[in-house]
Order: C-alpha cells, then sequence, then structure tokens
C-alpha cells in the first residue's frame, strides 16, 4: 500500500516540474523587443567621451545588450545606405521586454545624461517587437 502512495506522490511532483519547465520555456520563447536609433551626431568628440559611457552603462543596467551601431563617434562601422540618405549614426538594442525598454528610457539617471546627448546629437528612435522563430 505504501508502495502505490510513493508512485502516486512522485507521478504528481513530475507533473508538476513538468509544467514549471514548460511554463519557463514558453517564457524563453516570447520574442525580444528590439530598440532603433537613428541619431544625427553634431559633434561625435563630445558624443563619444560625455555621452555614450554612461548612456551604455544605464542601458546595460536595464538589461538593453548592443546588437549593431554604426557611424559617427562609433566603432568605425559604416551606416549603409538602402534608400534615402543614412543617419549620421544608428544602434540597435536588444531587450527582453518593452517593460525593460520603457524602464531604461523612464530612467532618471538616463534622463540626465539624455540631455548631455542632445547637446551633441538630434535622436530619432522606436522600439519594436521581434517575431517568434
Amino acid at each position: 500500500m505504501k508502495y502505490r502512495w510513493d508512485i502516486a506522490v512522485a507521478m504528481l511532483a513530475s507533473m508538476g516540474l513538468g509544467a514549471v519547465m514548460v511554463e519557463r520555456l514558453q517564457a524563453q520563447s516570447k520574442p525580444p523587443v528590439y530598440f532603433v536609433g537613428e541619431i544625427e551626431v553634431t559633434d561625435p568628440e563630445g558624443y563619444a567621451k560625455e555621452y555614450l559611457p554612461r548612456a551604455r552603462e544605464i542601458i546595460k543596467a536595464h538589461g538593453g545588450q548592443l546588437v549593431a551601431a554604426g557611424g559617427a563617434a562609433g566603432s568605425g562601422s559604416q551606416v549603409i545606405a538602402m534608400d534615402g540618405e543614412p543617419p549620421k549614426r544608428a544602434v540597435i538594442y536588444r531587450y527582453d521586454s518593452i517593460d525593460s525598454v520603457r524602464a531604461w528610457h523612464n530612467d532618471p539617471a538616463y534622463k540626465e545624461v539624455r540631455k548631455i546627448g542632445e547637446k551633441y546629437a538630434r535622436y530619432h528612435t522606436f522600439a519594436v517587437e521581434g517575431v517568434s522563430q
């Protein structure tokens, strides 16, 4: 009789563990969100020295991962026009959720750094949800 209870408890525990793992796998398959910036840099040196290091630190603290960057004050990678004129600088960051993007963008520390960045550049930015693979 005890043997049957042991089997029943083991089966229930396995089902519970399986349900938790399925939930985690589904959460991991949620598509990322991409933050895209087209930046018209007017002073590459000031932008690179005063804005970029502090901004990247705050972005990273909110889970942002740099996917691509090119143009003025960047890594030397080019922004290549396909249609129309390219921006002087372009960046793409990957985030786990739109909530992470909003938390970063609304962070008081970032708002302060952004004021510095606006002395050296004009921004056109947006976020777009990725697609499930």
